[in-house]
């Protein structure tokens, strides 16, 4: 860098040189040059660098550089009970969790769907119905309190999973004294709240970190539980000796995860919770000030200076003052006691807020966008044309759909291949000779169906897809929801019965289906093609 004046840097050389440069290059020149070169190297670098990477006065950084389980060690326990009373007293925080699970589980629960194979890849199908006997009465009573059936233990977990961040689950097999197990499997399921498990339990000698046992790797080998609910009345103080150790392989743990170290999981509400309670407060506010105006409120200005006032005749307290008097309304009144100086005023509270819905609606949005619910859902607000609505049902099932994948792959499939082990070890499923063993446990997860907005376009696109050979009716029938093996069973009795009872509809009328009627001669359903005028048919239909 050459600091010589010149007819194109003398400005330059200036504009470098502050009061703290001058004198130090005049008490030491080559130190003086050496602070100049210095500072125009930083000042060019920090020119060089991003604006986003840059503090300044009006735009304060977060220089916050813990890591996920510190964060969780100081925010987690406090996130959860704000998220808690949220949910307790908040009406939009409990509908949003229960919007979230309505759709991410779904009214009876994930459907499974057994799917042991054979070594050509083929389903055995004697094999999986025969596990779905087994299931299907095990998922009546599946947990230890023997209160709660399947579908609602998959809610629940996706409601503690929603509302706290985390929820847990220990997986009991064989014989255990005083426990009952509900089928001939020896298989139950104990709900655990995350308050079961300490998070401020942390002996690093040991690979303790906030309840959970790992290895060098990271594996969690084991997690330490309190032997009964902390926070229970009944309850009583409680330390570190009124803790076991459980290994990993009983406790499914299902949690919100954002790096691949963090232990404990936190609320999805986490980044909305404030914004929830802001909606709650401006509301509340409105409320009360709609009230006061609903009541007419009224006052009497008195301007004793006014020439001709006088109070003679009012009235007086103890003190001499005016005592407040009672004036009854009335529609249509006439108010002609009024004393010299003195007038009627009201109180106009300019309630309620025209503003108040528009303010709603936008704090509502950002909600939805945070949380990863509809807006149209947690707000109950379905205006909008076809093309909309649906746009939104679209990417919104997106988000509800690795929701669902990701409660399926941290505790439901878990939780069915622990029960055709247990099945197995007790021998009561036995492994057909032509099944790959591997095999046993696989299965198809049936998701919540995405609705239908307008029935009659969508059920059209299906039956085209079909027609054309781009869908298959299994395809279809999962689509909407169904098990196709409970679908084919129910409709072969069901045509076995209708045909006993001489019905026929249109279903069994385009398979060439007819039946006798009275005077002999075949009659067709309604709805029914007749292939010497498919148009008619077609338009009647």
């Amino acid at each position: 860098m050459s600091l010589e004046p010149t007819s194109s840097n003398k400005s330059t050389l200036g504009d470098l040189l502050n009061p703290i440069d001058r004198v130090l290059a005049w008490l030491s020149p080559a130190a003086g040059l050496r602070r100049i070169q210095q500072r125009h190297g930083l000042d060019q670098l920090q020119a060089r660098s991003y604006d986003a990477a840059s503090s300044t006065r009006l735009r304060k950084f977060a220089f916050d550089r813990q890591g996920p389980n510190a964060i969780a060690q100081q925010s987690a326990m406090a996130i959860r009970i704000q998220s808690r009373h949220s949910h307790r007293n908040h009406d939009i925080a409990r509908g949003i969790t229960r919007t979230m699970v309505n759709n991410v589980i779904g009214a009876n629960g994930i459907g499974i769907e057994p799917t042991p194979r054979r070594a050509d890849g083929t389903i055995h199908d004697e094999c999986a119905a025969l596990i779905s006997k087994l299931f299907d009465a095990w998922m009546k009573r599946p947990e230890v309190q023997r209160r709660f059936h399947f579908a609602k233990c998959q809610r629940m977990m996706g409601g503690l999973w929603m509302r706290d961040g985390e929820a847990f689950s220990q997986n009991i097999t064989g014989f255990v004294p005083g426990l009952r197990h509900h089928t001939d499997v020896p298989f139950s399921i104990e709900l655990i709240a995350a308050d079961f498990i300490p998070l401020d339990y942390n002996e690093p000698a040991k690979g303790i970190i906030q309840g959970a046992e790992r290895d060098a790797w990271g594996e969690i080998k084991a997690w330490h539980c309190y032997k009964s609910n902390p926070t229970e009345l009944q309850t009583p103080m409680m330390g570190w000796s009124d803790i076991k150790r459980v290994d990993a392989g009983r406790i499914l743990q299902l949690a919100f995860l954002d790096d691949p170290g963090q232990v404990r999981g936190i609320s999805e509400f986490a980044s909305i919770i404030t914004r929830l309670a802001d909606i709650k407060d401006y509301e509340e506010s409105e409320r009360i000030a709609a009230k006061v105006a609903a009541s007419l409120t009224a006052f009497i200005k008195k301007d004793g200076g006014q020439e001709g006032y006088s109070d003679e005749g009012v009235e007086k307290d103890e003190r001499g003052r005016p005592k407040p008097r009672d004036m009854k309304f009335s529609p249509g009144m006439i108010i002609d006691n009024l004393a010299v100086g003195e007038e009627i005023g009201l109180i106009d509270s300019n309630r309620p807020n025209p503003n108040l819905i528009t303010f709603r609606q936008g704090q509502l949005r950002a909600a939805a966008a945070g949380i990863g619910a509809s807006y149209s859902s947690i707000s109950k607000s379905y205006d909008g044309t076809f093309s909309a609505q649906r746009q939104e049902l679209v990417e919104q099932y997106v988000n509800y759909a690795v929701l669902t994948d990701e409660f399926t792959g941290q505790w439901l499939q878990p939780t069915y291949e622990a029960f055709i082990s247990a099945a197995r070890l007790a021998g009561i499923l036995k492994l057909p000779r032509d099944v790959v063993p591997e095999s046993l446990d696989d299965a198809l997860f049936t998701a919540q169906a995405m609705p239908w907005i307008d029935p009659l376009k969508e059920a059209g696109a299906w039956v085209m897809l079909a027609r054309a050979g781009f869908a298959s009716e299994i395809e279809v029938l999962r689509k909407r929801g169904v098990n196709p093996r409970d679908f084919l069973e129910q409709s072969k009795q069901w045509r076995a019965k209708t045909k006993d009872a001489g019905l026929v509809f249109t279903s069994n009328a385009e398979n060439g289906a007819t039946v006798e009627a009275p005077n002999g001669s075949d009659a067709k359903p309604p709805g029914a093609v007749d292939a010497a005028d498919p148009e008619e048919g077609a338009s009647k239909t």
